[in-house]
């Protein structure tokens, strides 16, 4: 199937086939005629299988339609016919029709630079990303053309809807893509504000790489009788990228094992994702001194170096990209074709997101993993997520001291926490052990020998008769002493002591040698003068 067949504005057909696309991907054979028609979509597809596509062609093909309508006049337009007519000035906000949300600068930029290419062939249509880190002043002016396309962050969004510089009253379409990633940056709260905004006739399209939980609880929210399309999970085997674990020592024998990954032939370009800002520095200098074409990127740096340093990579200056996971999800450029993990992630979810920078649009790629033998159960762990298992490889001339823990007999990823399947785990329900020697697994058992079976007492008293020797019950008195008589003979002290009540220490004199409020009396008890006072030499 063509991208014709599909329907689309034949201006958009001819910017897609610029950009080298001849066919539809699955996610975008399904997205785009439910698109067309109106439909609002909940899709969810891996990294890299054209989502940006699956949106932003059926949303522009809508935009088109009305292009043909005189278009009005930009706030920037009439603020210089309201100065030529000598009138005084005033700020319009901007109307956009479509608004797609990320949750990453760098993908926002992505999805940019996407729409101006499929926009190439189509005029009165602007485009404009909102997103931190870039100067209010620049912002003002992008917002003053009143583009039909906005592309923003939630957190910058917020600040210009506060401030009445942006008017969603004619928004007809509604873009979350990465929708899970914005919830786990802490969105949520935002977008729901974002969304209260919008009018209830909006489209509204949710793209995220799983639909369950959270994501869906807010997808049934803010969705009039959505279309669900599911291409892919992240569950699912990414069959283009071959995924491999390196195990290492210590420190320097990951150094010198990256830098002797970094040296392979087929490597064009290669991301290495680190767990610290620091480290993407630290890492970036190394390589560069070692002769490699290394930057680093990560959440620190200003808006400017970001984008200066992503140009590099695209324009292939940078060889080597050093980032944190705020990279992983904004990253598309084809030639990568190795990814390492030289901390793994934090979470199952992001080591996806990481390997989905190689192997784009149906290319093969390399994703390997440096793990310390610590780190097993980190392994293991995406292992189940992905539902396949990682093989352990082994450089000639880099092997580790220590051998890696072979892999299970019968394992498979999923079954299971650590056990083999079938193993009983503990902490499950059983029901109570009744029946003693009479249950079927003891029933041919014999007593042990010497000992015949227990008898049942109903009691252990019950059968005991009173004392011997005439002895009575013991009687109960209420009080033990209460029949008892003065005691006979003299007082134990005589008639010496007098029975009144000793001094209190508040009324006792003071030693020799000490005050009363404590201390040595006229030193600190710290000095040695006052401990000679005392003591003596």
């Amino acid at each position: 199937m063509s991208f014709e067949a599909l329907g689309l504005h034949a201006a958009i057909v001819k910017a897609v086939a610029d950009t080298g696309y001849t066919n539809p991907t699955p996610v975008q054979e399904q997205a785009i005629p439910a698109a067309i028609a109106g439909r609002d979509l909940l899709v969810s597809s891996q990294t890299g299988s054209g989502k940006t596509a699956a949106f932003m062609l059926p949303a522009l093909h809508q935009l088109a339609s009305s292009e043909a309508a005189p278009a009005a006049k930009t706030p920037a337009q009439e603020a210089q016919s309201a100065r030529a007519r000598g009138e005084r000035v005033r700020f319009k906000p901007a109307q956009p029709k479509m608004l797609v949300l990320t949750p990453t600068r760098e993908l926002a930029l992505q999805v940019t630079t996407a729409t101006e290419q499929y926009t190439a062939h189509m005029r009165r249509i602007r485009t404009v990303s909102i997103l931190g880190g870039m100067p209010y002043p620049k912002q003002m002016q992008l917002l003053a053309k009143n583009p039909e396309v906005l592309v923003a962050t939630p957190g910058r969004l917020i600040d210009h809807m506060e401030s009445g510089k942006i008017d969603f009253s004619q928004l007809e379409i509604l873009v979350l893509d990465e929708a899970d990633r914005m919830l786990d940056m802490g969105f949520i709260e935002d977008i729901e504000k974002i969304v209260a905004a919008t009018p209830d006739s909006r489209q509204t399209m949710l793209f995220s790489a799983t639909l369950d939980g959270v994501v869906g609880n807010m997808a049934r929210r803010i969705t009039k009788d959505p279309m669900v399309i599911q291409i892919a999970s992240a569950t699912q085997r990414h069959e283009n990228i071959v995924q491999k674990v390196h195990f290492v020592d210590d420190l320097s024998h990951k150094n010198r094992l990256l830098d002797h990954l970094l040296r392979d032939d087929t490597l064009d370009q290669a991301v290495v994702f680190t767990a610290t800002k620091r480290d993407a520095d630290m890492i970036a200098d190394r390589l560069n001194i070692a002769g490699f074409a290394a930057a680093a990127l990560h959440g620190d740096m200003h808006q400017g170096a970001r984008n200066r340093t992503l140009d590099s990579l695209r324009k292939g200056r940078v060889k080597v990209l050093v980032a944190t996971d705020v990279a992983a999800r904004g990253i598309d450029v084809p030639n990568i074709t190795h990814v390492v993990n030289y901390d793994l992630p934090k979470f199952p979810e992001d080591y996806v997101h990481r390997i989905g920078r190689t192997g784009r649009a149906g290319r093969n790629g390399i994703a390997i993993s440096l793990v310390n033998h610590a780190e097993g159960m980190n392994v293991r762990r995406i292992e189940r997520f992905t539902r396949q298992p990682i093989p352990v490889d082994v450089v000639e001339g880099f092997e580790p001291k220590r051998a890696p823990a072979p892999a299970r007999a019968g394992w498979k990823p999923g079954d299971g926490r650590h056990g083999k399947p079938g193993q009983r785990s503990f902490g499950k329900p059983s029901g109570p052990r009744t029946g003693g020697y009479e249950r079927p697994q003891y029933a041919d058992r014999a007593p042990r020998e010497g000992q015949g079976e227990r008898p049942q007492y109903e009691s252990r008293f019950a059968d005991r008769g009173p004392r011997e020797a005439g002895q009575a019950e013991r009687p109960q008195h209420p009080n033990r002493f209460a029949d008892r008589g003065p005691r006979e003979g003299a007082p134990r002290h005589g008639e010496q002591r007098d029975a009144q009540r000793r001094p209190a220490f508040a009324d006792r004199a003071p030693r020799d040698g000490q005050r009363r409020e404590g201390g040595y009396k006229g030193a600190h008890p710290r000095s040695m003068e006052g401990a000679r006072r005392t003591f003596g030499d």
